[in-house]
């Protein structure tokens, strides 16, 4: 396999990236096709309106974006590469398409025009959102979960994947707002740095752990981490090494007090049965089920599982992340694609998802790196506070 060096040091697949360029190459020669094929059908043409005009733009916009679909997801990139492709094709492509249509159409089909470049403007301004304004439009969002296990309030702030594989200033921002809530508890639910090269993460690992000293994120219940699927399962310790966080090397329950904490490793949160009994007993031990109780996993699989049944008195509050929230979200469909074994309406934000049992799954801070295109819309991402809050 080729790879080639950039000068930050990254590696490229250089077959990924041919796979691209060749897409590109492709679409632009079918733009161009199709625009000459629409001006040589309009070349004969001297009325100044034609409903042929409307049906001809119809067939040949419908087959671009037929083509450029079926050459994503027909092509050997995964799914993050397919997407990949497909943001190329909606915010490169089919623009150019539909300002060569309104030149073409401008003086015989006005009103057709115009329509080409209002939507152009669209695509436009959807690709300003997704990938300059929206990736580092940090929200904090707060949730407010009254229950009568607790005798005063809690506040946890939930920190899920950070997944940069460039630290800067967004990050340490991310970091800072977390320490202004004051926090009493700090979740750290995984994936803090995506870097496919070993050399790279130890090195960035270094730079994380020195920002994580920078901020000094502390909260008197503890902080708390667990490993996400992009970690490096031998590297990822060093991130916290020297620091006041605790990690879960192993699925365990902990007693911090006024409440519970289960922390799973990543095996055991994509595991959508998990609840052993070994846990369990656990949790019996320390009286989890008098005391509220949070578990802490990476995926949301486990909230599917026995942990979340009517009659199982071990768990009020799950956390997770993953998922991203989709990174993009279609209004009345919610995200694309969440990478998780649950419904697609458990996949971001706050669930009751049994009676006293609340799940909540954060959008991250970070996005998929690797192959994946570098943007979100209609999905900011996001610090979680929850206010755990006594009730009578």
């Amino acid at each position: 396999m080729l790879w080639v060096a950039f000068r930050d040091g990254s590696l490229v697949n250089m077959n990924e990236s041919l796979v691209v360029v060749i897409y590109n190459v492709i679409m632009l020669a079918l733009v161009s096709g199709a625009l000459l094929l629409l001006w040589a059908l309009r070349s004969g043409h001297s009325a100044d309106r034609n409903p042929a005009d409307v049906v001809l733009f119809a067939l040949l916009g419908g087959a671009l974006v037929v083509v450029s679909v079926a050459g994503a997801f027909l092509g050997p990139l995964d799914n993050f590469g397919k997407f990949q492709l497909l943001a190329w094709a909606a915010f490169a492509h089919y623009p150019l398409f539909l300002i060569g249509v309104a030149r073409l159409l401008f003086r015989q089909t006005r009103v057709l025009a115009f329509g080409c470049l209002a939507l152009t403007a669209v695509l436009l301004l959807a690709c300003v959102d997704a990938f300059l304004i929206e990736p580092h439009w940090l929200e904090v969002t707060r949730t407010t979960i009254y229950t009568p296990k607790l005798q005063a309030p809690v506040r946890v702030a939930v920190i899920a994947d950070l997944q940069t594989d460039d630290l800067g200033d967004y990050e340490e921002r991310a970091l800072r707002l977390v320490a202004a809530e004051k926090p009493d508890l700090i979740l750290l639910a995984g994936d803090y740095l995506h870097l496919a090269e070993r050399d790279r993460y130890v090195a960035m690992s270094a730079s994380l752990n020195q920002m994580f000293q920078r901020v000094d994120l502390d909260a008197p219940l503890g902080v708390y981490a667990v490993r996400g699927n992009v970690d490096w399962p031998d590297l990822w310790r060093e991130i916290f090494a020297g620091l006041p966080v605790t990690i879960f090397e192993t699925s365990a329950t902990l007693d911090l007090g006024p409440l519970v904490l289960t922390g799973l490793t990543l095996e055991d949160s994509h595991n959508t049965t998990y609840w052993t009994p070994e846990l369990v007993r656990a949790v019996d031990a320390i009286g989890g089920q008098e005391k509220f109780h949070v578990v802490l996993g990476h995926i949301p699989n486990f909230s599917r599982g026995q942990v979340n049944a009517d009659q199982n008195p071990y768990a009020d509050l799950l956390i997770a992340g993953h998922t991203h929230g989709g990174q993009v979200q279609i209004p009345f469909i919610g995200p694309i694609l969440t990478l998780a074994q649950v419904p697609r309406s458990w996949a971001s934000g706050v669930t009751t998802i049994a009676s006293g049992k609340v799940l909540v799954v954060s959008r991250g801070i970070g996005m998929e790196r690797g192959q994946a295109p570098r943007l979100r819309f209609l999905c900011r991402p996001e610090i979680v506070i929850l206010d755990l809050v006594p009730s009578e």
